[in-house]
């Protein structure tokens, strides 16, 4: 009977380093897997390159975060992305600049998601429809003022090192990168916005009676939703040294995956800053990986499709499984 108890005991202190670690593991073991794999991997050039192209994502994702905190999804990052980028660069080949191009962009961004946060709070419609119709209505805006056609031009300097400047040996956009998840982190942890949005994420009916104002917190978390993908787009945009009317499309499929993964970083099976950072850099690791091993880009869409689903089924059976 002894041996039997030390046997349930040992599987059950493991199920809780799997639930409790299994992103971390997951992540730990698609480097391993991909450093023997390809002898240049793990190679300082390539881990830099890593970190460049996930800073786009991670600026965006973090901001669907704040969305999700709240209960809340945004299904247009993708389209006001785009077209914040679009705007920006038109401005700037004009003549405008670069901080009136960037403001301008940030601004387009910004109304997208006080549109949606009055839908979903004032007139009652679910954030998935409204933000659905405002992702149509920002690619149709873009097409209409881009007429389908990138967006060309001299534009200054300041503005390319957004997306392809150095801050010494560090590309610009991760220091931006982690400046904004430390910010996302720290809002969302150790503020009272981030406490009610979290209260109202987990309890909305408590969180109503306690007095915190719902609309207000939900509101918010649209409209940094829509900042993220403002500033993601316009990074992009620097980065490609043009206006592309779907250049930030791309993103939603992975902010998504990515903000999915991070749920299943905490307990509770909620999203966070941190959380959402991890499931990026797994997207990350496997897009890279799977680049240098020269795998179609088609697997990795399909892989990204199999993480979605193996996140959420993570996160909605690790709090039944992880109790036994």
């Amino acid at each position: 009977m002894a041996g039997h108890s030390n046997g349930d005991d040992i599987r059950s202190r493991l199920m809780k380093v799997v639930w409790g670690y299994g992103t971390l593991i997951g992540l730990l073991i698609l480097v391993v897997v991909f450093s023997l794999a390809s002898d240049t991997f793990l190679r300082l050039n390539n881990i830099v390159n890593i970190l460049r192209q996930i800073s786009m994502l991670a600026i965006i994702a973090t901001g669907l975060t704040f969305c999700m905190v709240t209960g809340d999804f945004d299904l247009g990052i993708g389209s006001i992305g785009s077209l914040a980028g679009v705007i920006t660069v038109s401005l700037l080949v004009k003549g405008y600049p670069t901080i009136v191009g960037v403001l301008a962009g940030m601004a387009t961004a910004a109304v997208f998601g006080l549109a949606n946060a009055v839908l979903v709070t004032r007139a009652g419609i679910s954030s998935f429809i409204s933000t659905l119709a405002a992702g149509s209505v920002a690619t149709g805006v873009t097409f209409l003022y881009t007429q389908g056609q990138a967006i060309y031009g001299r534009m200054p300097s300041a503005f390319a090192f957004i997306g392809r400047g150095y801050v010494g040996p560090i590309p610009a956009p991760v220091v931006l990168m982690i400046l904004v998840v430390a910010l996302g982190e720290f809002l969302l942890s150790r503020t009272r916005t981030g406490r009610y949005m979290r209260a109202i994420g987990g309890n909305m009916a408590a969180a109503r009676l306690s007095g915190i104002a719902i609309e207000k917190y939900r509101g918010l978390g649209l409209v940094f939703s829509s900042l993220g993908a403002g500033a993601a787009g316009i990074i992009l945009a620097s980065r490609l040294g043009s206006g592309q009317p779907t250049a930030a499309s791309g993103f939603f499929l992975d902010a998504i995956s990515a903000a999915f993964l991070g749920q299943t970083v905490l307990r509770d099976g909620r999203p966070s800053v941190i959380g959402t950072f991890l499931g990026v850099l797994i997207i990350g690791v496997i897009n890279n990986g799977l680049t240098l091993l020269g795998v179609s880009y088609y697997w990795q869409d399909i892989s990204k499709g199999i993480i979605i689903v193996l996140a959420v089924a993570l996160a909605t059976l690790r709090p039944r499984l992880g109790s036994h």
